[in-house]
């Protein structure tokens, strides 16, 4: 079966990018990273994916004032013209219009640092500390209008701990990131995600019982 064309859009350093990029190396991998777009032309993440041989593109959001309309069509050209299957949404801080959501529905991923649906939008390891909750993690889901809403595909959860920081938190949450979008992405790219009515179901075990209990008593 031939690996799915997959293409990342990023506004910053790309650190879930680099995960995807590393898990894409190995040839067994049911999804090729062909493409990294940014909004931002000196964004961090570009470099990594000259470094690793893949391609690159950038549309200035600034370019098209407010006509996010346009902006979209123009990433969308772009996709289109790299024969793009999937899109997976790395840090790119640009909210999309629901025409663009709807070309790639069922083919656009975005990772969110909580555990949804708590949690929706910024700021969301100094919410978690803030109202004290005991565990906290991260969501891989596909991209619908409303934001941080979509059918989940996968999650990942730690602990919280008493003294934790936003930062402190931020540093392991980030490492579930990196864990799993690249397993979401696999399962996706390998069509074992299916969205019935409006929630994903996914062909794969599943983990026992195991239960994640915090504080341990």
């Amino acid at each position: 079966m031939a690996r799915k064309r997959v293409a990342i859009l990023i506004s910053g350093r790309g650190s879930n990018m680099a995960a995807l990029i590393a898990a894409a190396k190995d040839k067994s991998y049911p999804a090729e990273i062909v493409l990294v777009v940014s909004n931002i032309a000196d964004a961090g993440g570009l470099e990594i994916a000259r470094a690793n041989g893949i391609a690159t593109e950038t549309v200035e959001h600034k370019r098209f004032g407010k006509d996010r309309d346009a902006f979209d069509r123009a990433i969308h050209a772009i996709l289109e013209k790299n024969n793009i299957e999937i899109v997976c949404l790395a840090g790119f801080m640009r909210l999309l219009t629901p025409l663009f959501v709807a070309q790639w529905q069922g083919r656009l991923l975005n990772i969110h640092p909580a555990l949804l649906p708590s949690f929706k939008g910024l700021d969301t390891h100094a919410r978690a500390v803030e109202t004290g909750v005991k565990i906290h993690g991260a969501t891989v889901h596909f991209v619908v209008p409303e934001v941080d809403s979509g059918p989940i595909v996968a999650q990942a959860a730690l602990a919280v701990r008493d003294d934790d920081t936003p930062d402190s938190l931020a540093a392991r949450v980030i490492k579930l990131e990196h864990r799993i979008y690249p397993l979401a992405l696999k399962l996706v790219a390998e069509g074992r995600v299916r969205i019935v009515g409006g929630r994903c179901v996914v062909d794969t075990p599943f983990g026992g019982d195991t239960p994640l209990i915090v504080p341990q008593g």
